[in-house]
């Protein structure tokens, strides 16, 4: 009787038994491919001197783990953190220094500040922590003008601009590898329909915007025994390249041994496995659900380097020919370094 009893429970159970018990917002992997958690990515953090965490502009996991590895971080080293963004440009610097120190008013910085659409949902819950703490946020990107003019003309394009303008971007020239797949392979991924001259100088304007990050982050206490966290998009320093490359020169030039860890994040449909390719972009990998809901359209008008004029000539061919693209991932590279050790 005791038998047959078991028997029904169990068939009584089985439906809820082979349910699934949880469907996680995300998995975090290192480099290697093994099974992390959110605790080893923070010890490791903790540990380095400079983290990039390579988010999808568009992910709300992304986000919050910024969010929350920031407050972690500061519990650990209090006002020794540093913060910096690819989602500020350089000639926004002296409107977050005003509002940083409590200056000015939050809708005035709002209004004058070049935001990107999605900024109230996920970026001020990071800038206003840091004010909150009195931490020090740095803008690293370089204004969109001058990623323009290189988009269009080339890194001669920047030969005609002004002391004060070539301040707001990395020293000139910059060292450039083309042969590093993330510039080698931008062209071939986003280059449709645009004019030969222009897909030729995409990946200049990337190394551009690079170089400039990597610039104004170091200088901002790299070498002063800070721990500086910076928030990018994950081509930017997938792969070991990028910025990671820029920021692994700028050390290379000292006598310092500082600890620089990746973050990158990637969507796909099973979070629980990664494959090799993916493992090896970061030191670590946070695999979020590729049916995650999303904080905005995949690309925001502050990302685009295209001059406006030759948005409206681009746009205009595409209705008259109207091409078939297909957008292809740029950042499969697998080097972690593509060059020597001279200047940039």
């Amino acid at each position: 009787m005791k038998i047959i009893r078991t028997l029904l429970l169990i068939s009584l159970l089985l439906p809820f038994l082979s349910m699934k018990r949880d469907k996680p917002a995300y998995r975090v992997y290192n480099a290697k491919g093994h099974d992390v958690d959110y605790g080893d990515l923070l010890k490791a953090a903790g540990k380095s001197d400079i983290i990039l965490f390579g988010e999808l502009h568009n992910n709300p996991v992304c986000h919050w783990l910024e969010l929350e590895l920031t407050k972690d971080l500061y519990e650990e080293k209090g006002q020794n953190l540093v913060l910096g963004a690819e989602m500020f440009e350089v000639d926004n610097q002296l409107l977050l220094n005003e509002y940083m120190s409590k200056m000015i008013r939050k809708k005035d910085f709002e209004a004058e500040a070049k935001l990107w659409p999605n900024y109230k949902t996920d970026y001020a819950p990071i800038v206003d922590f840091a004010r909150d703490k009195g931490l020090k946020f740095v803008a690293t990107n370089i204004p969109r003008r001058y990623a323009a003019i290189v988009n269009f003309n080339g890194f001669e394009g920047l030969d005609s601009i002004n002391a004060l303008e070539r301040g707001m971007m990395a020293p000139l020239p910059i060292k450039y590898i083309d042969t590093l797949e993330c510039y080698a392979n931008i062209a071939k991924s986003i280059g449709g329909g645009m004019p030969a001259h222009m897909t030729m100088n995409l990946g200049k304007a990337q190394a551009m915007k690079d170089a400039t990050m990597a610039h104004f982050l170091m200088k901002n206490g790299a070498f002063n025994e800070k721990t500086l966290l910076h928030f990018n998009g994950s081509y930017h320093s997938d792969n070991f390249q990028g910025m990671t490359w820029y920021v692994n020169q700028a050390i290379r030039k000292t006598s310092f041994q500082l600890k620089v860890l990746t973050i990158t994040c990637i969507e796909q449909d099973d979070v629980d496995t990664i494959s090799v390719t993916d493992a090896g972009k970061a030191n670590f990998i946070i695999v979020i659900p590729a049916s995650m809901t999303k904080t905005q359209p995949p690309e925001p008008a502050a990302m685009m380097m295209t001059p406006p004029a030759a948005v409206s000539k681009m746009e205009e061919k595409s209705k008259e020919v109207k091409p078939k693209t297909e957008k292809k991932d740029n950042t499969d590279a697998d080097e972690n370094d593509g060059g020597d050790d001279d200047d940039d």
